[in-house]
């Protein structure tokens, strides 16, 4: 999973790209595309937390925003996830990058108040949530800490701080704070490929003797600090980012060729997608001189309710499960990982765990849907939509995110508090058919109530959300 990789950054989902991505491009030919893809939320950990559990990040108790990289651990040790599913079918299961979800360094009784004490162990990280092993940073590559954690240890102890303001580098900074001797910023995402090579030949022999493994791979990239290395340096003729992103693809290419190598390419199942849309810190005023588009011609980017975003690249490639070179329109969230390997591995559904996830294979195998028929987004402020068919519903004056116009410009602006966008006649939400259709915005609103408060979008026993929800803007009642 990339972060901050938009949809119109890879030439499967976009024919108009202007950054080369042959890696990622024969990945798709070889396997499935998918166009209406989405990421649960608009930023990172919301989303990280729906493609672990399989239920949307708002049911939790993170309300908006995102964590830092020192927050405690967000899912609980008793709550399903992928990991745990798998393992429980036999699986061997790693994560290997950033996980972002919070876990608990230990404080030090000595000096600063609330300095981390990096010579004890780490409490709740992955592990709590089903892996058997982790090695990662704890937030993204521009929060500190800078320290690596191998399940529960530091494989370093920072002895020095590091950081890069705005104004030295545009593209490379990242914020002031502890690193570790053997933590390189610009090698992160390289380091990172590597172990996750090395993972994979550790387990290939174990994997055709019938043990097989999972391993769920959250890149740092093309996300801030934007640091690619030569030969990507200045490769695309764009930009950094642009530069950036070819790098993500070459280290794609060298996994996929790993994973031949190694024996095990027929029977793998390769899932490959970011977590939100495009950052501004790409720079879309440099892209798009290059004719270069970032959402692909949707609306908006990381952090609005707009589609761009939240509509993600998505790509599975498995040669002995998918036909090659398919495409589909089926509507899919990043939550339908849980159902899908729960499917795959003949696992029964329960009450807890992918409450909001469908299972893929049905498209995998040629079908037009997965059943799903609504998907709802949040943005970074905590706004809703809902989705139903070609229908859209946000409930936000304005992006609900970073693009123009945010809430509060939309509210002094007296913008309407929802906006209804019809996608099929107007893929770039710029027409609110919010007077015309008043028992469309019915429908969907009270669609939106029964999702919201029977804790679930899937067919099932109704459970607890982990709070009390509310998605009404303000001003704005039931119908």
């Amino acid at each position: 999973m990339a972060d901050d990789l938009g949809i119109g950054d890879l030439s499967p989902t976009n024919p108009d790209c202007k950054i080369d991505t042959p890696n990622l491009q024969t990945m798709a030919d070889q396997g499935i595309t998918f166009l209406d893809a989405h990421s649960s939320s608009a930023v990172c950990t919301p989303t990280r937390y729906g493609v672990i559990t399989g239920r949307y990040n708002w049911r939790s108790r993170l309300a908006k925003g995102v964590l830092s990289g020192t927050s405690e651990h967000l899912i609980p040790a008793d709550r399903p996830t992928v990991a745990h599913l798998l393992r429980s079918a036999g699986y061997h299961t790693q994560m290997i990058g950033k996980w972002h979800l919070g876990w608990d360094w230990q404080k030090s009784s000595e000096g600063k108040k609330g300095a981390i004490d990096f010579s004890r162990p780490v409490k709740n990280g992955p592990d709590i949530n089903g892996f058997d092993g982790y090695y990662g940073h704890c937030g993204s590559l521009d929060m500190p800490p800078y320290v690596w954690v191998d399940t529960g240890k530091c494989t370093a102890i920072p002895v020095r701080e590091e950081g890069v303001t705005r104004s030295q580098d545009a593209y490379g900074w990242y914020r002031k704070g502890p690193i570790s001797p053997d933590f390189d910023v610009p090698q992160v995402l390289p380091h990172l490929f590597d172990k996750a090579v090395t993972h994979i030949n550790e387990r290939a022999a174990d994997a055709k003797a019938g043990n097989p493994f999972f391993l769920y791979l959250p890149l740092p990239a093309p996300h801030t600090p934007i640091v690619p290395l030569p030969p990507f340096e200045g490769a695309s003729g764009i930009n950094p980012y642009a530069d950036f992103v070819m790098q993500v693809d070459h280290h794609m290419g060298d996994l996929l060729a790993a994973i031949k190598k190694a024996g095990i390419d027929d029977n793998t199942l390769v899932f490959f997608t970011s977590d939100n849309g495009c950052s501004p810190q790409a720079n879309f005023d440099v892209l798009k001189e290059h004719g270069h588009d970032p959402s692909a011609g949707y609306r908006g980017h990381k952090a609005d309710i707009y589609e761009g975003g939240h509509r993600v690249p998505m790509i599975a490639r498995w040669p002995n499960g998918i036909r090659p070179g398919q495409t589909t329109d089926a509507t899919c969230c990043l939550t339908d990982l849980y159902s899908t390997l729960r499917e795959l591995t003949q696992q029964p559904a329960e009450d807890l765990g992918g409450e909001d996830s469908y299972s893929l294979v049905p498209v995998f195998n040629g079908a037009a849907s997965t059943g799903r028929e609504t998907l709802i987004s949040h943005s970074i402020g905590g706004s809703f939509s809902i989705r139903k068919g070609d229908w859209k519903l946000c409930l936000s004056a304005g992006s609900g995110g970073w693009s123009d116009p945010r809430e509060p410009a939309a509210k002094k602006q007296n913008l309407p508090p929802m906006q209804l966008f019809n996608l099929k006649q107007d893929r770039s939400e710029q027409h609110n058919l919010i007077d015309q259709n008043p028992d469309k915005v019915k429908e969907l609103l009270e669609q939106l109530a029964t999702e919201v408060h029977q804790g679930r979008s899937t067919p099932g026993n109704p459970v607890d959300n982990d709070r009390q929800i509310t998605f009404l803007p303000a001003g704005v009642t039931m119908p």
